[in-house]
């Protein structure tokens, strides 16, 4: 497979680099692999950070800024960063009023941010930890006890980032970040296998004409293969599964996620097909994001994600944001 790469041991290092140079805004710390707000720490203000392994650009990096993440710490490709990214992200960010760690359902994250947390304790930092668990697809899967982490950490890292903004304690931050991910749900489907770079070639096999529904970030195994479906029939399986998990008594924040190698075109498209489910359903929209969020590299694919929202999360989530992969009301 041909990548837009140098070599596979410094893709990560590479890419940290072009972000520095690309964002100003943010202090990159390419040896170290911690990316932060230039104007960390703020005084007072309860500091968010995020992580995991690289390859689901924008996830985590692109998030950093105001009215989101503080910090965010890369691993290599699909691989948990290391306690002490963590804790150096941590103090980096800790103005003190606590940090909270936003972690997603895999054992290598959980573990590490687990051991990160004691470890910033002992210096003196206040840490609260919330796992993000809402892919509905498989309740155990290769990388994970219970349910993996997906799109609702956007959501999370968005809701409780503006919270945070508002000078809400770290209680109060952690409060909102574990109610979003409880409000939330997600479905992803496989078009194709994504490509690492230190493989060069599919992770797995997906024959021609074939789909895999309720694939996970890192390409593990979904519920079932089928042969390839409409826009409209893939949607119908989508939010069959995550409307038998959640039941919507209040408007929804609908992500339509693209997983790195499905144009806007097909995603627009597809979001269409999901309007019309969710209506169809009696499902109310309150908000829709479209777009390359939380990907898996060059996979073709789409997952989505639902998450009901009242008066106060839906304010949070309109409130400004200004990161590299979400931006607006600034």
């Amino acid at each position: 497979m041909k990548m837009l790469i140098n070599t596979p041991e410094t893709v990560v290092a590479d890419a940290l680099r072009g972000m520095a140079a690309a964002h100003p805004e943010l202090a990159v710390d390419v040896e170290n692999r911690v990316i932060a707000r230039r104007d960390a720490p703020v005084a007072g203000k309860v500091a968010l950070v995020s992580g995991g392994g690289s390859g689901h650009e924008p996830l985590h990096g692109g998030f950093v800024g105001p009215g989101m993440l503080s910090a965010a710490c890369p691993g290599e490709v699909f691989t948990s960063p290391v306690p002490d990214q963590m804790v150096r992200a941590a103090a980096a960010v800790d103005g003190g009023a606590g940090v909270l760690f936003v972690v997603k359902n895999y054992t290598g994250d959980v573990l590490n941010f687990e051991m990160a947390a004691e470890l910033a304790e002992e210096e003196g930092i206040r840490v609260a930890r919330v796992l993000v668990d809402d892919d509905v697809a498989v309740t155990d899967s290769l990388y994970t006890a219970g349910r993996r982490g997906t799109g609702a950490t956007l959501f999370v890292e968005k809701i409780a980032g503006a919270a945070a903004e508002r000078g809400r304690p770290l209680e109060e931050v952690e409060a909102v970040a574990r109610r979003v991910n409880g409000n939330s749900r997600s479905f992803g489907v496989a078009l194709s296998a994504c490509t690492t770079p230190a493989k060069g070639s599919p992770t797995f096999d997906l024959p021609e004409g074939e789909l895999e529904l309720g694939i996970g970030i890192h390409g593990e195994p979904g519920r079932e293969r089928r042969p390839m479906m409409t826009s409209a029939g893939i949607a119908e399986a989508a939010l069959d599964a995550v409307l038998a998990d959640l039941a919507p008594r209040e408007p929804v924040l609908v992500l339509v996620n693209g997983m790195g190698g499905t144009p806007l075109l097909e995603l627009y498209g597809f979001n269409a097909e999901v309007q019309r489910v969710l209506a169809e359903r009696g499902v109310a929209v309150a908000r829709t994001l479209v777009g390359n969020h939380v990907t898996s590299l060059d996979m073709a694919g789409v997952s989505v994600t639902l998450c009901t929202v009242d008066e106060e999360l839906l304010a949070l989530w309109d409130a400004p944001v200004s990161t590299p992969g979400l931006r607006w009301g600034r």
